[in-house]
This record gives structure tokens, sequence and C-alpha cells, in this order.
């Protein structure tokens, strides 16, 4: 088909409308006005929801967005998501000290601790280094799940990985690697030095009132078979201490109602009207991509969102909560993108769901990403094209291409020196490699700025270009935690705001 016939066909899906730039002018008109009549909200958050798409570049927020609306039976380039209609956004310098392309561990540490770190290390300042663990002590610094717990709020994680994973390691551990998921997996040196495991200080750190995703197999004793794969070797406990920190964490919750769950039928038996404590691993390790979770097994990550919110703003005094889509960066480091997309719409869907259960008024909530990734969304695509489909017009080598293309990873494909065709090849399919420039393993993080979405008290601090330690600062000050109280007294004015904020960002995070 040539190029300017299938511009006559897509002007055929095209609506009419848009060809009146009356349409164009009234629109921005409209938007103009909102823009104008929109009022800074300078209340004190009673409550912050945090949510990590990790992984989430804008090119995987556009990518998602598409989708979406394609997911509705809409051409896709139209539609927003429930994120992109936040009134403010910034945009996020994610950059480890050591490292220009970050890791996710240094990255969390910056956005829940405030301050930059080296990569591979979680809840450590820069002044420890990867996995040298006497560089940990007196370096260690504390989140704002802490901070949030240490006045009274309710505090809670949720994740589609395991628990233990960098990204909500962060909120309550202390490690100089962040692969130290379980004793196994911590030195001998190391423990002689005093170096705890992060599934440990789980559940002896900070006292967290619900804790939601997978990481089952570093809670129990070696060998101790998976309640859910039993006859699986590699879903046994991992633990070569003997602990179970399942009943470790049960102990410790007297006088409480604390519930334990590990499958979607106890899942949603939790009443979360009396509820005080929440433990649920749904898998041993990562829980499982949407696309392939069974929804009679697994809650999806809307459903945990839901539940945690539920049990959380029982607190007359509010919450912080920690939602990670933590899949969306998996499925690009497998050069999945259909996974990884597919990831980015739940989190946006559970977004949605969160603001449908808590106000504006009083309730912060931001959105952003940890890193992006070596992602690009190119070509010559026609308007409403599959954006998990090809582009319409073919490259040099007279072959097809997909419109979303990886940087490096494991889709790089060369035979007899010419890329495959794969015109008859399905390139949505759920586990279509695409196409990749540079032959890796695994496809790498990118190092580009990300976004930062917020919604509710203070939200217009979030603005500009910002190093990505600034999100913990405004999260705190919005929310009268940490070291950010001398506004507390009484509602500030946007011009008191903004004048004390340089003086606080200052002050060392609250330990």
């Amino acid at each position: 088909m040539g190029f300017y016939l299938m511009c006559a066909v897509a002007a055929g899906i095209i609506p009419a409308k848009e060809r009146d730039p009356n349409y164009w002018r009234q629109q921005a008109q409209g938007t103009l006005r909102n823009a104008l009549n929109h009022q800074h909200n300078t209340n004190v958050a009673k409550n912050v929801v945090l949510f990590l798409g990790d992984g989430m570049g804008l090119a995987t927020v556009t990518a998602a967005r598409i989708l979406k609306g394609q997911m509705k039976n809409k051409l896709g380039e139209e539609t927003l998501l429930t994120m992109e209609t936040f009134p403010h956004v910034a945009l996020s310098k994610t950059y480890n000290i050591d490292l220009q392309v970050p890791d996710s561990a240094g990255a969390a540490t910056a956005f829940l601790c405030g301050v930059k770190a080296n990569s591979g290390t979680v809840g450590v300042s820069a002044a420890a280094f990867n996995g040298i663990c006497t560089s940990q002590f007196g370096n260690e610094v504390t989140s704002i799940l802490k901070w949030a717990k240490d006045t009274g709020k309710s505090v809670g994680v949720v994740t589609t990985t395991r628990v233990q994973h960098a990204s909500p390691a962060a909120a309550y551990a202390h490690s100089v690697n962040r692969r130290w998921y379980t004793d196994s997996n911590v030195p001998a040196a190391a423990k002689k030095e005093g170096c705890r495991d992060i599934a440990y200080q789980l559940v002896f750190n900070t006292d967290i009132d619900v804790i939601m995703g997978g990481g089952r197999k570093y809670m129990t004793a070696k060998g101790t078979p998976d309640p859910e794969y039993p006859l699986d070797f590699r879903s046994r406990g991992t633990r070569e201490d003997g602990l179970d920190l399942v009943t470790e964490w049960q102990r410790n919750k007297t006088g409480k109602v604390a519930h334990y769950v590990w499958n979607k039928q106890d899942f949603d038996a939790v009443n979360a009207n009396t509820t005080d404590y929440l433990l649920a691993l749904f898998e041993p390790s990562d829980m499982k991509y949407e696309q392939d979770r069974n929804p009679e097994k697994d809650p999806s990550i809307v459903e945990m969102t839901e539940k945690a919110i539920q049990i959380l703003q029982r607190n007359p005094k509010g919450f912080f909560l920690f939602v990670e889509g933590g899949r969306i960066d998996q499925g690009h480091h497998a050069g999945k993108a259909s996974q990884a997309l597919h990831e980015a719409v739940m989190l946006d869907n559970a977004i949605q769901k969160a603001i449908e259960l808590t106000s504006e008024e009083d309730t912060l909530t931001v959105v952003t990403a940890d890193h992006s990734h070596a992602f690009i969304f190119g070509g010559q695509p026609l308007r409403g094209n599959p954006i998990l489909g090809k582009s319409s017009l073919f490259a040099t080598d007279f072959m097809p291409y997909t419109t979303l293309l990886y940087g490096n990873g494991p889709g790089f494909k060369i035979s007899n020196d010419k890329r495959p065709d794969i015109q008859k090849v399905n390139t949505a399919s759920k586990d279509y490699l695409q196409q990749a420039a540079v032959p890796l393993d695994s496809e790498t993080h990118g190092g580009e700025d990300v976004a930062i979405f917020a919604r509710g008290p203070m939200a217009h601090l979030f603005h500009g270009v910002q190093e990505q330690n600034y999100i913990a600062h405004v999260m705190a000050y919005a929310a009268c935690i940490g070291q950010n109280l001398e506004h507390c007294a009484g509602q500030s004015s946007p011009a008191q705001t903004l004048t004390l904020l340089p003086l606080l960002l200052t002050l060392p995070p609250a330990s």
C-alpha cells in the first residue's frame, strides 16, 4: 500500500470534528480557562499516596496512554491517563551519585528518603558503598514512611514485585546491597559484621500496617514448601537462620487484628473495617504479570490499592501509602513491550481507584518513575495504528519494523546479515520480543528525566526540573512530618509556603 493511499485510509477513521480549526481553538480555550481558574491547594495533607511506575519513562507513559485508549476501541492518541489529568507536572533528574543512568535502589532512596545515593544501595547515604557492609553503619537514612509512622499515621507498601525488592525496600530497610533479600543472600563476612537481610528488616524495622506483594520464600526457613507450589523447589523457603518471619510478624501484633494471607480467596475475606494489620504475600517471588495473572488466585494492583486505602484510612491521623507498579520495569528488561505497557495501564487504573477513595482536599497524590528505559516510540505510524503494531512504512532494507523499539536488549536478531521479516508476526503478543538495536540479555534503564504528576495539598510545589530527592521533601512538607513543621500551626498561603521551602529543604530528614 502506498503512503498516500495509507493516508487516505487513515483519513476515513479520523473524526470529522478534528478537521475543523474551531474544534482545536475551543478545546484550547477551555483548557486555558481551567488553568486560569485553578487555585493552589495549601491545605495540610492528611494523607499521602505515592505511586511509582518502575521504569515508566515518558515514552512508556505515551505508549500506555494510546494502549489504554485502544483497549476501549478508540484511536488512542487522544486518550488521557488518569495521572495525566493531574494539574501539576514536573521533571525529575534520576541519576545516582555514582551512575549517569540509575538503578532502582539508589533512585528509591532518593525519592523516599530525600537523599541521593549510590547504585545498588537502599536506605543509606552515598557514604555507604555497594556490598561493603561496614560502610552501612552510621550512614542509614530513614524514609518518609517512617517519618509518617513516627507522627502517628498508618503506613503501607503495595508492589507487584517482591516486597523485598529495591523500590519498596528503601521505605523500611538499610542495606548496602539491594539483593540481600534473605539471609542466605548475605555473605558470611557481612553477617559477622552485623548486616541484616531485607526480609528481616521488613518485620523488625518500622511497624508497617499494610504490606502487599510477592516474596514468600524470603520469609521462611530453607526448604519450607510453598503453600501454593509445594513441589516446586525454586519456590521453597530460603532462610538459613531457620526463622519464620511470618510467625514473627504475627507475634508482634498481640492485641491487634492482624491477617496474613497468600491467596485471593483469603484476601477477599479480609474485612478492611476491622483490620489493623495486613501482610499479603501472593507469590514466592515477584507477582505475575497482569497478562499472566489468574484473577481467581491473585488480586490485581487495583484491588490491592483499594484494600490498602480502606484499611489505612481508618486512622484519624491519616496515612502514607507507597504503591509500586514494579513489573513495568521487568517487562522492559525482558524486551516485552506488551507486558510492560499492560502493567502501566493497570497502575493507572490503580491511581484512578485511589482518587475515587480519597479527597483532593486532604490527600496529596504523587505519581512518578524511578528511571526510564532504552525504549522509543518512532517511525511514521498512521493515526490509530496499533501501538504494539508495525510502522506503516518499511525500512531501507525493505523490511517492516515495530513502532515501539528498544535501543538494546534480547530482541536483537540478525540472520545472514538481515533482520527477520515480521510481516506475518503478531507483534502484539505478550511474549513478543520487541526489536532492539544492540544485543543484550536484559534491556537497560534509560537516563533521561521522568515525569512527576501531582494533585492535592501543596501539589503546586512540584514544578520545573528537580533533583529526584526533592520528591520526599515536598511530600513531607505537605503532610507536616519529618523536619517540615514550621508552617503547620495554621494553614499557610502559597507565598508563605514558597518562602519557607528553601530553608526547610536544607534541613536533614528525620532520623
